[in-house]
Parts: C-alpha cells; structure tokens; sequence
C-alpha cells in the first residue's frame, strides 16, 4: 500500500516490483499475490490493461491510519484509560498535531443560557456540581 500511495496513481504489478526490489529481492508472484489480497479486502481497486492490472487505492494512507486506530480505540475496555496511554507514548510532535486536528474539529461553542453561564443548563446554579449530592 506504501507504493501505492506514494505514487497517488494507478500502478501495476510490474512497477511496484521494480521499486520493491530497489531495496530487496522480490518475485513478481509474490507482489502479484499481495496486489491480489488488497483487492480482495477492499484496499485497492482494479482496472484492466490488456493482460494487466492497474491498481489504485480505495482510500488515503490518512483514512487508513484513522481507520486502524478507532479500530483499536473500540476494543480497548476502558476507553479513557486507552486514550491516556496512547496520549502518553506521543511525541512532542504528535501532541501538537492532535491539538492542531482538535481545533479543527471543535464543536460550536454552547450558547450562552438566561443566567449567562455558558454550558449550564438554564435554572441550574454551576456550583451545584461542585457541592456533595450535586451534578
């Protein structure tokens, strides 16, 4: 898939052999097969040219990467406790790209309520959640 989405175009067999075997020997059977089985599971797809294919992917590396961490995310039993993990092992880096990706998707601010505490319910007092027996 790395080739694939490298390149960002339909690629062949053929041309991700040749790259594939810039770093190691490969046989063209075996890409052949790898090609096959991401065909078969959704990940690329496929158009004849004369006795070849053309593949392309079905989806960005992003949305595949999203797609394997929410995977992980809902399997986890205590999803708070997986977050503070994974949050824990990010880089510096990675930190300030989840803040960046935050501030993206933020929702709308709540509107202000009557009393002019914005996020309180109307007619419930905001020190209530902090007293015994309060919200």
């Amino acid at each position: 898939m790395t080739r694939v989405w490298k390149w960002n175009r339909p690629v062949t067999v053929r041309e991700v052999l040749e790259d594939l075997q810039k770093e190691r020997s490969i046989a063209y059977t075996t890409v052949m097969t790898v090609m096959d089985n991401l065909h078969q599971k959704g990940w690329v797809r496929r158009e004849s040219e004369g006795r070849a294919y053309r593949y392309e992917a079905v989806s960005t590396r992003a949305a595949y990467a999203a797609a394997l961490m929410n995977e992980a995310w809902s399997r986890s039993d205590n999803a708070a406790a997986a977050l503070v993990a994974f949050f824990g092992m990010m880089s510096e880096e990675q930190r300030q790209a989840l803040q960046d990706a935050m501030r993206i998707v933020q929702l709308p601010e709540t509107p202000e309520t009557d009393d002019g505490d914005a996020g309180t319910p109307a007619g419930e007092n905001p020190a209530s959640r902090d007293e015994p027996g309060g919200r």
